[in-house]
Formats: C-alpha cells, structure tokens, sequence
C-alpha cells in the first residue's frame, strides 16, 4: 500500500520552492529595473503594491483593528522598509547570489543566538568561513563592492530584526500583520522616494506592469505559497528548505542577468547553506527536548 501521507509534504517542498524561485527571480527583475528606475522608488512601489495585492488576498477589512498593537506593526514594518531598501541598494553593486549570501547572515545570527549546543561552534566556524571565501581576494572575475557589502549586512540587521519583530504579538493574524507591516514600511520609503525623485513614468501602463510583476514575484506569489506548504511541514523542513536561499539566488543571477561567481564562492554558498541548516536542525531538536 502507497504511503498516501507523503504526497501532501512534497506538494508542499513544491510549493516552497516555487516560492523561492519566486522571491530570487523578483531580485533579477529588480536589477534589470535598476537600469532605468532611482532603486528607492522601486522599494516603495513594491512595498505599495505588494501591499494592496496582499491586503485583497488576505481580506484586510476581516482584520479587527481595535486589537492592533500598532507598537509591533510599526517596528515590524520598519525593519520590512530597511531590509527592503537595503537589499535592493546591495544588488545594485554586487552579484544576486553574493548578496543575498551576506544578506543570510542576520537569520542566522538570530537562530545561533538561541540556539545553545555543542554544534553552534561549528555552525558559526562555517559561516565564518563562507564569509571569509566569498571575497575573490587576488582572482577578478568581479571585485566585491565594500559599500555593497555593508548594504548587504545591513539588510541582514533589518532581517534580523524583521523576524524578532514578527514575533512579537500583534493582535492580529499573521496574515494581517504582513498586510500592514508592509503598508507601513511603503509609507516609510514613499516619502524618500518621492523626495530623491520618482518619475513619473513609473506610472505609465508599459512601465507599471513590471512593477506589479515585481511585486507578485516578491510578495504576493510567495507568501501565498509559503502559507499553503506550511500547513504539511514541520519547522525543521521549512528552515532547512529556506536555508538554501543563496544557492537559488546565485542561480537566479546566474540565468537571468549572466552574473558569473568563482569556485571559492560557489563553495562558499555551499558552507553557508550548510551553517544554516545545521543550525535550523540543532535548534529544532533544542525546541523538542
């Protein structure tokens, strides 16, 4: 007899990885958007539209606004606008995969923080060393940009403080909590946006449809799956599944936007990817004693 249990979690593993791709192949669009949009203003119509397009997918008006701790939503949505803009300011000067590499830094730094067992030497030895084998030292095929590191990390920070915002209690669902933690960080960059100089074309049809395209891409399409595959997996699969975030991404860079790494950095993907689900299996294991 066939194990009728085991189609719902792989559909799920689908799901998830789908979502991936999604969420790297948006950072491609955003890069090839860069050409000919100030990245600030790419931040906060993502940030516009993905919000909306979340807020009719997730019914917002069913939310009950009198329970909102807006205390949470608004340090929720800071740290959404930070990692945003920073992430997008980043790939502007290094290649996808490398970013989002050091990017991967402030999740992990969260989980080691928690976590408390023998391994965490390890998984830290690791992650050191992927840092340490992403810079390509005396090989060139593209010199790493010092600032474009420091956006990196920075969107790391914001990351960091993304997922201890998230959960802190908001009053609301989860759902709802994305919805207008979004909204929030929009109404943080807008301004910004607005104030360094949107054009106006970003509002004509042939323009506006790649933002909406980006905003599907990176928020919408995404949450949406990640909502459906979480209902038939364990934490433990969806860290480790997550885990692989950088891998995706250098082969997003790689496909689309012909971006080449070195050997050392390949490897050095490989020994982060492996910190990080090292780590997510040890803190699982922590968490069921």
């Amino acid at each position: 007899m066939p194990n009728l249990k085991v189609a719902p979690h792989l559909q799920a593993l689908v799901l998830l990885f789908i979502a991936m791709i999604s969420i790297q192949s948006s950072g491609a669009l955003a890069k090839v958007l860069f050409e000919h949009f100030p990245v600030l203003t790419i931040s906060a119509m993502r940030l516009l539209l993905g919000s909306l397009i979340l807020a009719v997918i997730f019914k917002i008006w069913q939310a009950n606004f009198k329970q909102v701790r807006w205390t949470a939503i608004i340090s929720y949505g800071i740290a959404l606008a930070g990692m945003n803009a920073l992430f997008y300011l980043s790939i502007e000067r290094l290649p996808l995969g490398i970013a989002v590499s050091f990017e991967f830094i402030g999740p992990l730094s969260v989980a080691l923080y928690h976590a408390r067992q023998k391994f965490d030497f390890v998984w830290v030895g690791l992650a050191i060393l992927g840092l340490v084998l992403l810079f390509p030292f005396d090989q060139t095929v593209q010199r790493l940009d010092p600032i474009g590191i420091a956006l990196a990390l920075g969107a790391g920070a914001c990351w960091a403080l993304y997922i201890v915002a998230g959960q802190k209690p908001s009053g609301i669902s989860g759902n709802h909590t994305v919805c207008l933690g979004m909204f929030v960080g929009m109404l943080c960059l807008m301004p910004i946006a607005l104030f360094t100089g949107m054009p106006a074309s970003v509002f004509q049809p042939a323009n506006f449809i790649y933002f909406i395209a980006l905003a599907v891409l990176a928020s919408a399409l995404p949450f949406s799956l990640e909502m459906i595959a979480l209902r038939n997996l364990t934490a433990l699969s969806f860290g480790t599944l997550m885990s692989l975030e950088p891998a995706v991404a250098a082969f997003s860079g790689f496909i689309f936007l012909n971006e080449q790494l070195l050997w050392t950095q390949w490897l050095a993907l490989a020994t982060i990817i492996s910190a990080s689900i090292g780590c997510t299996m040890t803190t699982q294991k922590m968490k069921n004693k």
